[in-house]
């Protein structure tokens, strides 16, 4: 039985981005980052003091990884980057594949320190997207035909990668390699909500096993355990909830994106706070991301 459990947390940053997307927090800086990723904007706030900035990005960036104090890795529509944090700067690192029509979208670092990133046709097309391997500069496509790949992460022991196509909306998983990420054997449904409302979209491991997901267009974010047993529902106060992050300098805390694209006029008024970044307000055991190796 799925446990429902009523909005108890806070806004963290009303700022309303058309589709916030790929948040991430570096515990090293006490920093969350995120991206608008159809306005071209990384947004960047300091928890201790709640220092906001945005940075204007000269890519559709979608993901952020770090890689040590100086630089991050940034993905985007143009392939990967390496961003010196200093003065935001941006240099070409690795091309994903050679399609004009598509952007990046969800991604995450593994244990190991490989990436699994994913990109998606610009309006959607159907099949057009695939999720890839980046190991240092070598990038290996893993699964194609998608059409929008979310839901990437990892289990603690770094022996399952979760992912989705949320046009399907099955959660899937598959048995990878703990020392490199790559596959082991071939992926499996582990929860299939093709009949439900909302969307699977990008999801977080805590360090228990449970899959954190945030459900685009039911406003919540789901809890599954591993066996793929939805067992609680957090509401969220705005429906097109994208993609969850652990943040605090303890990881017990979860921020959690969204997005007004697709809202008409009349949509947005009946969702106000469509596009704002949220604090779930309730303790969570979570994990910090691991670095990228490059």
């Amino acid at each position: 039985m799925t446990k429902a459990v009523a909005f108890a947390g806070r806004t963290l940053c009303d700022t309303a981005c058309r589709l916030g997307e790929g948040p991430t927090y570096d515990p090293a800086t006490d920093t969350a980052f995120w991206f608008d990723i159809l306005e071209r904007k990384l947004h960047e706030l300091q928890l201790g003091t709640m220092r906001k900035q945005v940075h204007d990005i000269p890519v559709h960036g979608s993901a952020l990884a770090v890689i040590d104090g100086q630089r991050q890795l940034i993905l985007a529509d143009a392939g990967l980057f390496i961003r010196t944090v200093a003065d935001g700067r941006l240099t070409p690192f690795a091309k994903l594949e050679d399609k004009p029509q598509n952007r990046s979208n969800d991604a995450r670092v593994h244990p190991s320190g490989a990436l699994w990133a994913s990109t998606m046709g610009r309006s959607a097309q159907k099949h057009s997207g695939a999720i890839y391997h980046v190991a240092g500069e070598r990038v290996t496509r893993l699964f194609s035909g998608i059409t929008i790949p979310n839901s990437i992460c990892f289990s603690p022991d770094g022996a399952t990668a979760y992912y989705t196509d949320t046009d399907v909306n099955r959660l899937m998983r598959v048995a990878i390699d703990a020392k490199t990420a790559l596959p082991q054997g071939q992926p499996e449904c582990l929860s299939d909500r093709s009949g439900e409302p909302g969307g699977i979209d990008g999801s977080v491991c805590d360090a228990d096993g449970l899959i954190w997901n945030a459900r685009w267009g039911a406003g919540a974010v789901d809890v599954y355990r591993p066996d793929g047993t939805r067992i609680a529902s957090h509401s969220i106060p705005a429906a097109q909830t994208t993609c969850p992050a652990f943040i605090g300098a303890k990881a017990d805390r979860l921020l959690v994106t969204s997005a007004w694209d697709g809202l008409d006029a009349a949509a947005r008024a009946d969702d106000p706070q469509a596009g704002r970044t949220f604090e779930l307000g309730l303790p969570v055991k979570g994990r910090f991301e691991p670095k990228f190796l490059p």
